[in-house]
């Protein structure tokens, strides 16, 4: 007699399902899991006051000017370490006696030379009062930010916090009389100190589009101070154009548009 082939035993239909969505769910997540290494540099950043290793941190970008010794790099408020600048709305007296926006001509100056060379980056020091990021910064050719302001007579070195690190390049400055040593000054800190209303950081960047300067300015053909309509313009001629130090007396081309 033929005995019958037995067919194979069939596995609940249930089993079955369970299993193909095991290996399914566990392939989607080999696959996230590769794809998030993969393009990791897309993750967020992490927010530098809540890092715990803040110290060792930098931030580099093109910077917004908000006065001569603040910036602000993708929404990061940098105050630069050891220095200090005049503010906003603080007037010197020049050479003649005559009052003038010594806080708006440092400004221009410090958006003149960061111009020049970009990025900016800056490392990490401390937090001020005001939850501004302290850092030391630098161009992208290595210049030093805080050095060449205080060497220009635009911002003075700050013995509180720079146990004089600039003291050397503020003597260069003030024997050389450019910037606010041309003529007569209050020192930052004393001034802010008297006008206690106006002592918290400026809020808004010297709002300067670097795009619309390259579209409009150019080297060719040289100018005068005569021949140039801004302050801004001016300052870009002097850190672009080989002939743009003829515009520069103390550190602020073309200072009268200033």
């Amino acid at each position: 007699m033929l005995r019958r082939m037995r067919s194979p035993r069939r596995r609940p239909l249930g089993v079955v399902q369970r299993r193909l969505i095991l290996v399914t769910v566990a392939a989607a997540g080999a696959l996230a899991a590769q794809t998030a290494m993969q393009h990791s540099d897309h993750m967020p950043e992490l927010h530098l006051p809540n890092w715990t290793g803040a110290g060792l941190a930098t931030i580099a970008g093109v910077a917004s000017v908000i006065d001569g010794d603040t910036i602000e790099i993708r929404g990061q408020r940098i105050r630069f370490n050891g220095i200090d600048a005049p503010e906003s709305q603080q007037l010197c007296k020049n050479a003649n006696g005559a009052d003038y926006p010594c806080g708006r001509r440092s400004a221009a100056a410090l958006d003149g030379f960061l111009a020049a060379s970009k990025p900016v980056q800056c490392t990490f020091v401390t937090w001020d009062r005001y939850h501004r990021y302290i850092g030391d910064c630098r161009r992208a050719d290595g210049a030093s930010v805080a050095a060449w302001m205080v060497e220009h007579g635009q911002a003075l070195d700050w013995p509180r916090y720079s146990h004089g690190t600039y003291a050397e390049k503020q003597a260069t400055a003030e024997a050389s009389k450019v910037g606010i040593w041309v003529g007569k000054f209050q020192s930052p800190w004393d001034w802010r100190t008297e006008h206690a209303d106006g002592a918290a950081p400026s809020s808004q960047p010297l709002g300067i589009s670097r795009q619309q300067v390259a579209q409009s300015y150019s080297c060719q053909p040289r100018r005068t101070c005569s021949q140039i309509g801004s302050c801004e313009e001016a300052q870009w001629y002097l850190s672009n154009c080989p002939w743009g130090r003829k515009l520069d007396r103390d550190g602020v081309a073309c200072e009268t548009l200033c």
